[in-house]
């Protein structure tokens, strides 16, 4: 390991400020995470040295620009272990994933009377599409039923994945729960019974070790903007022969062969879902983040987030009235802790905390289906990553003791 996880903050620019007169903790990488120095001199490198259009000339600038937008796609590739670079698409993000996967394979294959298998945990950008589908194709969507811990039940999965389901979709990780799904097990069981798998791994590809091919599943779509890399690109990998017979979902430059009066030919893939001028410099920005990763390990960062989110658990619990959603089990759950003070809001738990300098997420967090399973409005969320240590979880718990005594006193 090149970079040690002690030398990890240093890397990071933005963390060297304070925030309301405090060193900033940034406790919000769920949301979006911060950028390396080596991903931000890749973004200036860029738009400095060769900024450029790809695929349409043969200039010195536009070959290199192109060179290095498809060796970002390479390096996806192998990051993600997919076959090809033909399975690589690059995307506006996950939720433009799962869209494409929704409107391009779903509408063209489920039809009434058929099944659309999803959970309760999912992302607004993991329900919505489906609800769509449901009601453009008549279909059924239908929800796999939630442990009290908030984890799945293979059995129940088994129950509710029928001969009728066409599309499972599920997250690997929820961005609430902090629960790490099973999805070789849920994707076995939704190949035996016809269905394709689909997976959001929005908050799975920064932090553990994403191999598509062991896994099996059909699509997974993640950010680039959550694994350190630039915001507006992501991607969505998808098994080479699904992704040859759907049609595109965007028209016009980039992904055309030939163009008549009246009829048009596509690209190959993978271009043929990149219409129009691509994210060249965010292809370029993720690929520098996926260098960053890789230098210092998924694996590494899997551990030393384990060891955070054990630590919190522990201490967090330590505090009167907080209630805990997910799994207590850290071995169970991703580098997150979603919770509640009894009697306060968790605005209100997050205005304080800003105020102390430490950065949490507050709402519901695109996802209201589960709130209303968890049976509240909103819930505050701290999310760790690898530039986080225990001394931000001790600032977050003094924080939250500050912030439960302060609202005891005024009510």
């Amino acid at each position: 390991m090149a970079i040690s996880m002690q030398d990890v903050r240093q890397l990071f620019p933005i963390l060297n400020q304070e925030v309301n007169g405090k060193p900033l903790v940034y406790l919000d990488s769920s949301a979006t995470s911060q950028k390396p120095l080596s991903v931000i001199q890749t973004l200036d490198d860029y738009y400095e040295g060769y900024n450029s259009n790809v695929h349409r000339g043969v200039h010195t600038l536009g070959t290199k620009a192109t060179d290095r937008y498809e060796g970002a796609r390479e390096k996806v590739r192998a990051f993600i272990n997919a076959s090809s670079t033909e399975e690589v698409i690059f995307t506006r993000g996950t939720t433009t994933s799962i869209n494409t996967v929704a409107v391009s394979y779903a509408r063209e294959h489920v039809k009434e009377g058929d099944e659309i298998v999803i959970t309760y945990m999912e992302h607004h950008s993991n329900l919505i599409p489906w609800q769509q589908v449901a009601k453009k194709t008549g279909a059924t969507l239908k929800y796999i039923p939630l442990e009290e811990d908030g984890t799945l039940n293979l059995d129940k999965v088994r129950e509710t994945i029928t001969p009728h389901t066409k599309v499972v979709s599920v997250t690997h990780v929820s961005n609430v729960l902090g629960t790490i799904n099973p999805i070789k097990d849920i994707t076995k069981i939704a190949h035996e019974n016809g269905a394709i798998m689909v997976v959001d791994g929005a908050q799975a590809a920064p932090h553990i070790r994403v191999d598509v091919r062991d896994l099996d599943v059909d699509f997974y779509a993640f950010s680039s903007h959550k694994m350190c890399g630039p915001t507006g690109i992501g991607v969505l990998y998808g098994k080479k022969h699904l992704l040859e017979e759907m049609e595109p979902v965007e028209f016009g430059g980039e992904m055309i062969d030939f163009v008549g009066l009246h009829d048009s030919s596509w690209k190959e893939l993978p271009w043929k879902f990149e219409a129009g001028t691509p994210i060249i410099a965010g292809a370029i920005g993720l690929g520098a983040a996926i260098d960053f990763l890789e230098e210092i390990g998924l694996e590494n960062i899997s551990q030393h987030e384990h060891s955070l989110t054990e630590y919190a658990l522990h201490k967090m619990s330590e505090i009167e009235g907080i209630t805990i959603f997910g799994p207590i089990d850290s071995a169970k759950r991703a580098g997150l802790v979603t919770f509640n003070i009894q009697d306060v809001h968790p605005h209100d738990v997050a205005t304080v905390l800003d105020a102390e300098g430490i950065a949490v997420r507050a709402g519901h967090h695109c996802a209201q289906v589960l709130m209303k399973w968890l049976n509240v409005s909103a819930t505050a969320r701290a999310s760790f990553y690898l530039y986080n240590t225990k001394d931000d979880i001790d600032k977050l718990v003094k924080g939250l003791v500050t912030a439960k005594e302060y609202f005891s006193d005024v009510f």
